[in-house]
């Protein structure tokens, strides 16, 4: 009985073994799917001359003999050539972001990728990804699937997997052991080179994010701070009015009234606000700082959590306050699904929205009606309005600011900014906190409206920031240790109406002296509570940046 070929016609003599595909796949991925990894290990002092050249071949005989190990488990018939196009894919996919913003691929990218929606995709939409699909992930899995592989009895088969994954493990051990020195060494002081192996790392973090079913009890909420309380208000207040304003990738270094030497906050400069500069994120993106910055936690307990907790939303209900989230944006990461929400998506004005999205003035629009639609009893206690912005969402920048707040030109009018100039890319991040700025100003008018019948206060923090294109890195999410202080220092800007200020105590005078102060996002949870005056056993005093500015009333 003779073997047959499968996957395309052709002779039993010109068809290829299965193994030798399963290698040659594996140089691929290796050599040209990890252009990105390529490029980061030719920048590395330490790679140079021909013990470099040496670390470099070795590092990709490593990536060789490890993607061929793997393959080795799924090669057999019908099986092998489906296995190596998502492969082919994963790795296109991963090669284009990669190289083109600076980003690696660990699991909080891949929890970011799962919770972006439609509207968010399509921002990342451009000619250079189609190409990249095409040449990386098209044009092999073609070439693959002409090309006829021998077909081997299953005992066959068996014992050549077996043989190919042996040598595999043999050949990662012998070139571990020719450069253990310098690859140990690199992979120490260059962690980053771990998330830029492709496409292992998607698969990995794929796995990683797969897994936390198992590690926490997601079904589960744990209640928190149902004991809140506020004291009752005197005869002569008015019910606070909070409205928390929650940034979307601002880089604190990019606010005029940080020292930026563009007048990109010329509103906020007009108000009596406290600004504070020596903040720090929870994490480098949405799906990680926002959850994290309203938990009780902190961001070591938080990411280390075995379940999940009601989050600072559900302290401020449990109070007794009328709470309302707003969003702008891509929703609220489960912090907001117990109380009323508004979805700006939803909503269609002929100057604030096009195209299925709204600039963040949207927000505004009602707020008065929204509010009043919130339990009367609640109102009299005091009012938390959530306003989630679109902020400075990248990479489509542009599109986040209407045109009369194009200042800063020229501008990058591309979602491919690697197609602009470092000027153009960052005179449109500009241009989104400009706008943020007279956005946070109309907030501020509107809350000084209302300041008969309550006492108003502002505070707006970052969720995170962004890397515009230093070390040709853009957009945020790298992994916490590795990122860029760009991606993790954030604007913190509170405005306290005089009646608030009377009411709670507060110096303003006491809080600008905490300009330089070190503070995280672990200080968010429990100086909200501190603002609203809430009582619980999970307020902490040492972590509310105002406790020491209120004086005992």
């Amino acid at each position: 009985m003779t073997s047959k070929s499968h996957g395309t016609s052709g002779s039993q003599h010109s068809a290829w073994h299965p193994a030798w595909l399963a290698v040659v796949g594996s140089l691929w991925l290796a050599s040209v799917g990890n252009i990105a990894l390529w490029m980061q290990v030719h920048q590395l002092p330490e790679v140079s001359g021909l013990r470099g050249f040496a670390f470099a071949m070795g590092f990709g005989a490593i990536i060789t003999a490890t993607l061929t190990l793997i393959l080795s488990l799924f090669n057999w018939r019908w099986l092998l050539k489906p296995v190596l196009t998502v492969f082919f894919f994963s790795a296109a996919s991963g090669a284009y972001f990669m190289v083109s913003y600076g980003i690696v691929i660990d699991s909080s990218m891949i929890t970011n990728v799962i919770q972006t929606d439609t509207k968010e995709a399509m921002d990342l939409m451009n000619w250079r990804m189609l190409i990249s699909f095409f040449l990386l992930g098209l044009l092999p899995s073609w070439v693959l699937w002409k090309t006829p592989v021998k077909s081997l009895r299953w005992t066959q088969q068996a014992f050549n997997n077996t043989l190919t994954g042996t040598a595999s493990i043999i050949v990662i051990v012998a070139v571990l052991l020719a450069i253990f020195q310098d690859y140990a060494s690199i992979m120490r002081n260059h962690t980053q080179l771990r998330y830029l192996v492709n496409p292992l790392n998607s698969f990995y973090a794929i796995g990683m994010v797969a897994a936390k079913p198992f590690q926490r009890n997601n079904q589960i909420l744990l209640p928190m701070g149902r004991d809140a309380k506020v004291a009752a208000l005197k005869q002569t207040d008015k019910p606070p009015l909070l409205l928390l304003v929650l940034g979307e990738t601002a880089r604190m270094g990019n606010f005029g009234v940080n020292g930026y030497e563009r007048p990109t906050t010329p509103e906020l400069a007009k108000e009596n606000i406290i600004s504070l500069k020596g903040v720090m994120s929870c994490g480098t993106s949405t799906a990680t700082s926002v959850p994290c910055m309203f938990s009780h936690l902190g961001k070591e307990a938080f990411e280390g959590r075995k379940n999940n907790y009601e989050s600072l939303i559900d302290v401020l209900n449990h109070a007794g306050f009328a709470v309302l989230w707003i969003d702008n944006q891509s929703g609220c990461k489960g912090v907001c699904e117990r109380v009323p929400q508004a979805l700006t998506k939803e909503l269609k004005h002929p100057n604030l929205c096009k195209n299925g999205e709204c600039f963040d003035e949207i927000m505004l629009h009602k707020v008065d009606q929204r509010i009043q639609a919130l339990p009367a009893e609640r109102r009299a206690k005091g009012v938390v309005v959530v306003m989630h912005q679109m902020g400075s969402h990248g990479p489509a920048y542009y599109k986040r600011v209407p045109d009369n707040f194009r200042k800063f030109q020229p501008e990058c009018k591309s979602n491919a900014l690697q197609e602009c100039s470092r000027e153009q890319v960052v005179n449109s991040f500009d241009n989104t906190i400009l706008y943020t700025d007279y956005f946070l100003a109309q907030a501020i008018q509107w809350l000084k409206k209302s300041e008969a019948s309550a006492a108003p206060a502002l505070l707006y923090v970052s969720d995170h920031g962004e890397s515009l294109g230093e070390n040709n890195v853009y957009l945020h999410g790298l992994p916490y240790r590795v990122a860029p202080d760009v991606q993790k220092r954030v604007p913190w800007i509170t405005w306290l109406s005089p009646r608030f200020e009377k009411q709670s105590g507060l110096a303003n005078t006491c809080l600008k002296n905490k300009t330089d102060t070190a503070l995280t996002h672990d200080n968010y949870f429990h100086s909200v509570l501190g603002l609203m005056n809430v009582s619980s056993e999970v307020y902490q005093e040492k972590l509310d940046v105002h406790a020491d500015c209120r004086s005992k009333l």
